[in-house]
């Protein structure tokens, strides 16, 4: 982690043309750099004769300090530390959104004397300043990266100290029980009132089991799933994939093969972030061409958390549907018979086909892309298998892959201490215990992170946020 006693700058809007573009700063020399470089647009060639009104914004321009020469015309911020997003100083410059004005004034910014922001630095200046826990400074970036209403409200609870609130509890709780076993440990001599810790052991226990409970469903809030089309060439997944889509995004003919690689798209299901993957048709390839199509189909496919195994409805399913159910292995999947718009009538033989292509625990729906009929059910079975059949209801707790691995090792360790302090083992093994769900809970929040950890977290982040 870098000092916190630099002036960083950076700038903190996506990079490209736009209305307008920030150029932020803090640290202690902010300030100042912007009182070297802002002109009030009532007296552009003299300095702001008056100090700048905190959290108001002031109109008037950027110039370069040695030749007076205007390079944008902006609305400038001083936010004084404490009460800023960094518990520093900060300066933020609102100018026009074009790349060239935006890096001039950067430029001059880092001349006067800032240095260039490294990935996520203000959000860790934050955290390090006590503005943000951990979990809630990972959560500034879910918030940036949310693809779907839920996702964003999953983000958002974090952000506001949801799960920090809950971890917290949970933690002095065992920080209570710990303290107990340690001061009878350090302390024998001073008789020490006997004190039952398995209440305190139960209500962590049940605590970490609740937030566990629904920490996969949040998971795929925030991350999403990916979800692979496949099957034979010309049963229709590219139709599929624009029918869910509901725009022509892939290039659909009649000529079998027309996919020669994978095709990704999001698409937004109940709040789920769903990637679909078109992939090409999977058969025996006629060149080198469609043999790297292909291969690249069965990698997507092993990459799914869902496969949608497109048939032909009313035609059985042939050695090359099985060969292609069989790639699916313990993927949860789902079995589409396309076409029924060319069935008069899909009898119940025809279930009975799809469900015959080794799949025995994948639904089996008929749709027609074309036409649209069967598609609302198939994408509430593409929710229902994604979610395990969950409900979708209040946004879980735990969001990330880290704070369930921190919360199933806490509760691993909150498990053994109970085992060993009903067993009647020795205080201080089941203090061991209780000190690692501690420090594992200390990680989620960041009491107990280390500068590894900070820096991977961090490091994700965008310059500028």
């Amino acid at each position: 982690m870098v000092s916190l006693g630099d002036t960083i700058a950076a700038i903190s809007t996506a990079i490209g043309e736009g209305g307008i573009g920030i150029v932020r700063m803090t640290g202690p020399d902010s300030p100042s750099i912007l009182a070297a470089l802002f002109r009030p647009a009532t007296s552009p060639t003299a300095r702001q004769r008056t100090p700048f009104i905190p959290y108001h914004l002031h109109y008037g321009h950027i110039v370069e300090p040695g030749t007076g020469e205007v390079v944008d015309q902006v609305l400038a911020v001083h936010m004084p530390a404490p009460r800023t997003y960094t518990r520093q100083d900060v300066v933020e410059i609102d100018g026009h959104g074009g790349i060239v004005a935006l890096r001039r004034i950067l430029e001059l910014c880092l001349r006067q004397g800032a240095r260039l922001a490294e990935p996520g630095e203000f959000t860790a200046r934050a955290f390090l300043n006590g503005r943000l826990d951990l979990a809630q400074a990972e959560a500034v970036l879910d918030v940036v990266r949310a693809k779907t209403d839920r996702s964003l409200q999953a983000a958002i609870g974090q952000l506001t100290g949801r799960l920090s609130g809950e971890v917290h509890a949970l933690r002095t709780t065992l920080l209570g029980a710990l303290s107990y076993l340690e001061a009878s440990l350090d302390f024998p001599e001073d008789e020490i009132p006997a004190q039952d810790i398995e209440p305190q052991l139960e209500q962590a226990t049940a605590g970490l089991g609740r937030l566990l409970a629904d920490a996969d469903r949040g998971i795929i809030f925030r991350q999403g799933v990916r979800a692979a089309i496949v099957g034979r060439p010309n049963v229709g997944k590219s139709s599929l994939l624009n029918r869910l889509l509901r725009t022509n995004r892939a290039i659909v003919t009649d000529t079998p093969g027309t996919t020669r690689d994978t095709l990704e798209e999001t698409l937004n299901l109940e709040g789920v972030p769903v990637v679909l993957v078109d992939t090409a048709g999977i058969a025996s390839p006629q060149n080198e061409v469609e043999a790297l199509g292909i291969e690249r189909s069965r990698a997507a496919l092993a990459e799914a958390g869902l496969a949608l195994l497109v048939l032909e409805a009313g035609r059985p399913p042939d050695k090359a549907d099985l060969a292609i159910a069989a790639l699916a292995g313990t993927t949860p999947a789902i079995v589409v018979l396309n076409k029924v718009d060319l069935v008069r009538e899909l009898p119940e033989a025809g279930l009975a086909a799809g469900m015959s292509c080794g799949l025995d625990n994948a639904p089996v729906l008929p749709v027609s892309a074309l036409t649209g009929v069967g598609m609302e059910r198939l994408e509430h079975a593409m929710v229902e298998a994604v979610l395990a059949g969950q409900a979708t209801g209040t946004a879980p707790a735990v969001t990330h892959p880290r704070h369930k691995e921190a919360l199933g090792r806490a509760l691993h360790h909150v498990e053994e201490a109970q085992r060993g302090y009903r067993c009647g083992l020795a205080a201080e093994l089941v203090a061991i215990d209780l000190s690692a769900a501690v420090h594992a809970l200390g990680e989620i929040t960041g009491e107990t992170a280390g500068t590894d950890l900070l820096g991977g977290i961090f490091g994700t982040f965008c310059v500028g946020k």
